[in-house]
């Protein structure tokens, strides 16, 4: 199964960091930013939440919701969120239960060696909690300021 467009929030509760469990069906009302990496504390994944958070206030003035994915641990997500004090929540998807959900999920060359990762990407859901707009293979220069004028989008 992978999320197209027009498929709703998926019914998946995966911890995340300040202590909370969060259930992506309930997240209706707000549009929602989701965005998955690859691992915590690496150079493409630091640099796409300090991104994230340098335009956090206009999505914020926009009402959304910006949630990191990846399948680090709660205890990595919160060192790596406090070491960049990230405003936003990421989400731990350890057992790949929402990486598999999204088909995110990708066999990667790395220094030579075949290895499983997840393939950066974004996804955008309206307040009715419809998906309305995808990214994969998401290249992070510039990523954050397509998200947002996509947002923006949304609202006209």
């Amino acid at each position: 199964m992978t999320m197209e467009i027009g498929s709703p929030l998926p019914d998946i509760t995966l911890p995340a960091t300040n202590n909370q469990d969060i259930k992506l069906a309930s997240l209706k009302g707000q549009v929602v930013v989701l965005y998955f990496y690859p691992r915590d504390n690496t150079p493409g994944c630091t640099q796409e939440g300090k991104d994230f958070t340098e335009k956090f206030t206009e999505f914020q003035n926009r009402n959304v919701l910006i949630l990191g994915v990846s399948r680090d641990t709660v205890r990595k997500h919160e060192n790596f969120k406090a070491k960049y004090t990230f405003p936003f929540e990421l989400l731990a998807d350890v057992d790949e239960v929402l990486c598999e959900a999204y088909g995110v999920m990708k066999n990667k060359k790395m220094f030579g060696k075949d290895t499983r990762g997840i393939e950066r990407s974004t996804y955008i859901y309206d307040k009715a909690g419809t998906l309305q707009k995808v990214w994969r293979k998401v290249k992070v220069d510039g990523h954050v300021d397509e998200v947002l004028a996509a947002v923006d989008e949304l609202a006209t």
